[in-house]
């Protein structure tokens, strides 16, 4: 039995845990030297690299291998996770999992990519971490490959969504601030980018790293020590961080529907990954609140078609963390917004996602589950009937 346990369920995050040697094949050496080593010699660099070369030795250590296996999603997390970085290892996870599909993204590729000097060298350093995350994907059919696409220029953005797409991406990041911290990502200047992606059925996600907003530094100023991270370095989440991960998200989405890009672009699709998803009904609610109250003096709100919270329910679905109550989201919100995700090796997925989420959604009828574990998810993809069922029967 699978960890599935017989039910069809879609990943719809999942992650790579990148290694020194990750990005080196697909790199010109000037830009090797301009970004450097992922991680360097001393702590957490260094405890980092000997977790990757325990993996590596378990792979020829049968024992050690097949206790790997034995329980994988409450296992070793992070680099040590099983499958973390090795894709051979990734297809018997996923065989224990059960999952049909898993859309995969980077984890510490996306901090090296930000070490480029300039704007050329950025959308080269981000060809390169897609064509790695390409090549991990490409050992089996259920990883779908999520390309990074940065906005800050919008010809190199169309230029790189190009490449990925001849790359065999099944979904597109973006950043949830504001592209080149210069414009909104309603501006015209971006829509052929969302025109192309409506023109190839390509859903976009915002996932927590590109553009999240984090607790002002000020606030790190309050007579402690910092604390570590949940990976156990010092660049990724914190409680005070945890409390604003849906700002950018919020703001994103507000822009996405006051601009008009979900009215010029009916057919748009997305997603908000890793960022929680307790806050979305009531975002509906304001939305529509805001419009009501400023629908008479603003020009913008008066040309839309629909209010704003059915743009985001035509357009958008979200990610709960399996600490939070979606059996209470359900209720409150309908069940076509909330996506299933394990985000393994995080360990933020925890030791049981599963479990958790059937914990608040005891009393919903199977139905609600389905569409929480499956069909919002296939509604994501734009797959139909057909290809759902081609999916699920394989």
């Amino acid at each position: 039995m699978t960890y599935s346990k017989g039910r069809i369920i879609h990943d719809a995050d999942a992650h790579t845990m990148e290694t020194n040697e990750w990005l080196a094949p697909y790199l010109d050496d000037d830009l090797k030297e301009q970004l450097g080593q992922l991680y360097g010699t001393p702590d957490p660099g260094k405890r980092i690299l000997s977790i990757i070369d325990d993996a590596r030795q378990r792979k020829i250590n049968a024992e050690k291998d097949a206790a790997a296996r034995e329980n994988i999603i409450s296992g070793a997390k992070g680099w040590g996770g099983y499958g973390a970085f090795d894709k051979e290892e990734r297809v018997k996870a996923l065989d224990w999992l059960g999952f049909k599909s898993q859309l995969v993204f980077p984890t510490y590729g996306l901090g090296l990519v930000k070490r480029a000097k300039d704007t050329a060298s950025l959308y080269k350093a981000v060809h390169a971490l897609n064509q790695a995350q390409a090549d991990f994907c490409s050992a089996d059919k259920r990883m779908i490959f999520v390309a990074f696409t940065p906005l800050d220029d919008p010809a190199l953005a169309l230029d790189i969504l190009d490449k990925a797409i001849a790359l065999g991406a099944g979904a597109v990041m973006v950043g949830s601030n504001p592209p080149g911290n210069e414009r909104s990502p309603g501006h015209p200047d971006f829509d052929p980018f969302w025109q192309k992606l409506t023109d190839h059925d390509l859903p976009f996600v915002i996932h927590i790293g590109p553009g999240t907003m984090k607790q002002p530094t000020a606030y790190h100023n309050n007579g402690r020590q910092r604390a570590p991270d949940l990976h156990g370095g010092g660049e990724n989440l914190r409680f005070p961080d945890y409390l604003t991960l849906w700002y950018a998200p919020q703001m994103f989405l507000t822009a996405m529907v006051y601009d008009g890009v979900f009215q010029r672009h009916p057919t748009l699709r997305g997603a908000v990954l890793e960022a929680g998803a307790g806050w979305m009904p009531d975002f509906l609610r304001q939305l529509d609140h805001g419009y009501k109250s400023f629908k008479k003096t603003d020009p913008s709100l008066q040309q839309m078609d629909l209010s704003p919270s059915e743009y985001i329910r035509r357009a958008i679905k979200v990610s709960p963390f399996p600490d939070e109550d979606v059996g209470i989201m359900i209720k409150d919100a309908g069940p076509e917004l909330f996506l299933f995700t394990s985000d393994y090796p995080h360990p933020e997925g925890t030791r049981d996602p599963i479990g958790k989420f059937e914990k608040s959604m005891g009393d919903l009828d199977e139905d609600a589950k389905d569409h929480f574990y499956r069909r919002n998810y296939e509604a994501l993809m734009g797959w139909d009937k057909a290809e759902a069922a081609a999916v699920a029967a394989e």
